[in-house]
């Protein structure tokens, strides 16, 4: 019987690896990175493992905004493009620094123009005057730099450095909730386990003074073509 139009059926090794997965348990962070390892050798690419956080905040409070950025202990095993908006010397120093692009009101130009062939935009406090004007361009896709997300900065050339090895800037969207890539399945066991106790360390250290009730609410591991593991957390 054909299927439906639209009717998406889900792959054998999906359904093998959903099969060892009980929905509402939660595992501990070693048992779930296993699970979805177990199935890394049949896949043509290397997958990202990305952590889904579900916070006990209330969006609507300024002072319950979850944003931050945070440096993981083993990388993500990607490499981003940087961009940084800067003056003077700063461009050739945050070029040789690894930036695919660095400039003033050139740069924000060509953004405004279209061009987002890039991961992180950092800026100097003192080119903020060119970014302002961008908002509408970075702020709908994540892009848009922050002091709080350490991308806005004056040492730019250290921030370019830290963002292009695999530092990541992270934001709880419309319903409390933050998605972090954590590493690729290929990683060692124990790398996986490094990075996802850091990161969850650090978010549950952000906990906002004005948060009542459970911060941390659920917690759950994902490979790019894997369910997703519930984390005890």
């Amino acid at each position: 019987m054909p299927r439906k139009r639209g009717h998406y059926r889900a792959s054998r090794r999906y359904r093998e690896l959903a099969g060892k997965v009980e929905q509402a348990k939660p595992y501990p962070l070693a048992e779930a990175v296993k699970i979805l390892k177990s199935g890394s050798k049949k896949c043509k690419f290397d997958e990202t493992v990305d952590l889904a956080i579900k916070l006990g905040i209330d969006i609507k409070q300024a002072d319950q905004i979850v944003r931050g950025s945070i440096s993981l202990p083993k990388g993500t095993g990607k490499s981003m493009r940087v961009i940084c908006f800067c003056d003077g010397a700063l461009i050739e120093q945050a070029k040789a620094a690894g930036a695919v692009e660095a400039g003033g009101e050139d740069l924000a130009k060509k953004v405004n123009d279209g061009w987002l062939a890039f991961d992180v935009a950092i800026a100097h406090p003192a080119a903020m005057r060119y970014v302002g004007r961008l908002g509408k361009v970075l702020g709908p896709k994540g892009l848009m730099p922050s002091p709080k997300s350490g991308s806005v900065t004056p040492d730019v050339v250290k921030a370019v450095q830290e963002f292009k090895a695999g530092k990541i800037e992270f934001r709880n969207d419309d319903f409390g909730n933050i998605h972090v890539p954590v590493g690729k399945l290929s990683f060692a066991q124990e790398d996986l386990i490094s990075n996802v106790q850091a990161l969850l360390d650090h978010i549950a250290a952000m906990r906002p003074q004005t948060v009542k009730g459970i911060y941390l609410q659920k917690a759950s591991l994902s490979s790019t073509m894997g369910p997703g593991v519930r984390l005890a957390v």
